[in-house]
């Protein structure tokens, strides 16, 4: 290939189907899709679209996105899947804003600590996670994070910068991220590493998960990926915690990973004090269908993708539960799923 070829012929994929890279399974053929490996084709990428006018949308594994049914085709979707990376930095750990959050979870039961149990099967990338401040139960990636870097894109170098977590605001769901633009490019945890033993297994954790063909955005694949390596650790006399063997119940009780979803779709009130899910089910929406989305029947903040749906039909279900909260408990719902 040319030296002269633009970023955006180098790195972008054409015609492609976004239904590939969302756990929702849905959206329409994208004009361009780009997937880069490193910070710096990220920025390569950031002012060629800058330099031709194109409009550009960036995400990570594409579990928390509705994508839509017609894309704008100037459009550059920027997938960070194959921005996977964790090394050690000094004493403690780096990774970069495309790995799955719950590798974490695999690093910290190899190195013999439950602080990052929380992140497994959280069905999101860490850069993601980061920018909304992801959590599970009382756990939140604020609580392993100690600095961010970020390619500032108002700035003409778009160089990578950094931040410490102390100044990044957060808060449920919340993040100075949403406020500026800002792409999290990576973070060091504050993480201790533990062994040499941990970091050749962690060495293997992101090529692994390419090399098996799992498809990030396959919620059945990536529950079969993570779920065989802590069997595999299991085998090696690393025994799975209690808190994670808790995680597996939850996940697969709920019925998680049975059809394409986003998880909770709203965010709860926490000033009205009942989880949007259980208001979802005094009101007896579950289960309730439209074209090929359905509110789950085990889940009530969860709406699945059950034969087909379009994104029309997640908005319209969406629609009917905000609008029956708003009628009954008195208020309106926030999404917790982006709507591009």
């Amino acid at each position: 290939m040319s030296l002269h070829t633009s970023a955006v012929e180098r790195l972008c994929l054409r015609n492609i189907p976004l239904s590939s890279f969302s756990t929702y399974s849905i959206g329409g053929a994208a004009n361009y899709v780009a997937l880069p490996e490193t910070a710096e084709d990220l920025a390569a990428l950031y002012q060629d679209c800058k330099k031709r006018g194109l409009p550009w949308y960036t995400f990570g594994m594409g579990s928390n996105i509705l994508f839509p049914d017609q894309p704008d085709p100037e459009m550059v979707f920027v997938s960070l899947k194959r921005f996977t990376e964790l090394k050690t930095k000094g004493d403690k750990w780096f990774v970069s804003a495309g790995t799955p959050m719950s590798l974490l979870s695999l690093m910290g039961l190899s190195g013999g600590t439950d602080l990052l149990d929380f992140t497994f099967l959280l069905p999101g990338c860490l850069g993601a996670g980061i920018y909304m401040n992801a959590k599970y139960n009382h756990r939140q990636i604020c609580d392993i994070i100690d600095t961010v870097y970020y390619i500032d894109l108002s700035s003409r170098a778009m160089s990578v910068q950094s931040i410490p977590s102390a100044e990044c605001d957060f808060a449920y769901k919340q993040s100075i991220f949403q406020h500026h633009p800002w792409i999290i490019v990576g973070a060091d945890l504050n993480i201790p590493v533990h062994s040499e033993e941990q970091i050749q297994y962690v060495s293997n954790l992101a090529p692994a998960w390419k090399e098996r063909g799992n498809h990030p955005s396959s919620l059945p694949q990536f529950f079969s990926f993570f779920l065989g390596e802590v069997h595999a650790l299991a085998g090696k006399g690393i025994p799975t915690p209690e808190s994670m063997l808790d995680i597996i119940k939850y996940r697969t009780g709920k019925r998680h990973f049975d059809y394409p979803s986003c998880g909770s779709v709203f965010k709860n009130n926490y000033d009205y004090g009942v989880a949007t899910g259980s208001l979802v089910d005094q009101l007896n929406l579950k289960g309730t269908e439209h074209g090929g989305a359905i509110i789950s029947p085990h889940h009530g903040n969860m709406i699945l993708n059950q034969n087909q749906a379009k994104a029309s039909d997640i908005v319209h279900l969406m629609e009917v539960i905000t609008e029956a909260i708003h009628r009954k408990f008195g208020f309106v719902p926030e999404p917790e799923i982006v709507l591009v």
